[in-house]
């Protein structure tokens, strides 16, 4: 499968995303690894992550990085040696990236009903704002939250943050593509445009809740 989508934030912005179709051995064919890389790769249990990080590869190739100029620090966050910021998911048969100048973070989720058993782990400051009657909208909106709060840790990565007590998600409409958030940490106070849309696939079941963070 060629690229899937491609997303213009803003003028030094853009996201790939990447519908998991090909086998294991096509993307493989498809991609240069360096060694460590491959290491990586042969670690993997799952044929369907190791199709999910091969895919990683190919939509960097799309913008003209390697294997090569990926690297990982010592907390698993990725980042280029120039002066691109990249964050990565990937979420069942959907890979993405996005990629920028500016501090940036991704998450992809599958709207699931599941979501609901888990709200209470991670919402806190938003109970005021969510209605669990309202079923679809409720899973939708817990969707938002938690990729809301998955974009912003990856910007920030630090030990101890907790997703419930230090991540603030302002009330948001699904009908709009942005909010805003705020990271609450020691004391450390960040803020941040958060903005989301709904991913699906002629392939596949389900819909996705694609979101990204910028840091101001």
């Amino acid at each position: 499968m060629p690229l899937f989508q491609t997303i213009q934030c803003n003028e030094n912005t853009r996201i790939l995303i990447w519908e998991i179709t090909e086998s294991f051995d096509e993307l493989r064919s498809k991609v240069v690894l360096k060694e460590k890389t491959q290491l990586r790769l042969n670690g993997m249990k799952s044929e369907m992550h190791q199709r999910a990080f091969l895919s990683v590869r190919m939509l960097i190739q799309e913008m003209g990085f390697t294997d090569k100029d990926l690297h990982y620090d010592e907390f698993g966050k990725p980042y280029f040696d120039c002066h691109n910021y990249i964050s990565i998911t990937h979420s069942y048969h959907f890979a993405a990236i996005i990629i920028s100048d500016e501090t940036v973070g991704i998450d992809m989720e599958l709207q699931r009903e599941k979501i609901i058993r888990i709200g209470d782990k991670f919402t806190d400051y938003e109970c005021k704002y969510l209605y669990p009657d309202f079923l679809e909208e409720y899973i939708k909106k817990l969707t938002f939250i938690w990729g809301a709060k998955e974009a912003i840790f990856k910007i920030r990565n630090e030990k101890g943050i907790s997703f419930k007590d230090h991540i603030w998600v302002e009330d948001f409409s699904l009908n709009e593509s942005q909010t805003q958030a705020s990271l609450h940490f020691d004391d450390l106070v960040k803020d941040f445009d958060v903005y989301h849309q709904e991913i699906k696939s002629d392939h596949f079941e389900g819909t996705f809740t694609l979101v990204y963070a910028f840091e101001k």
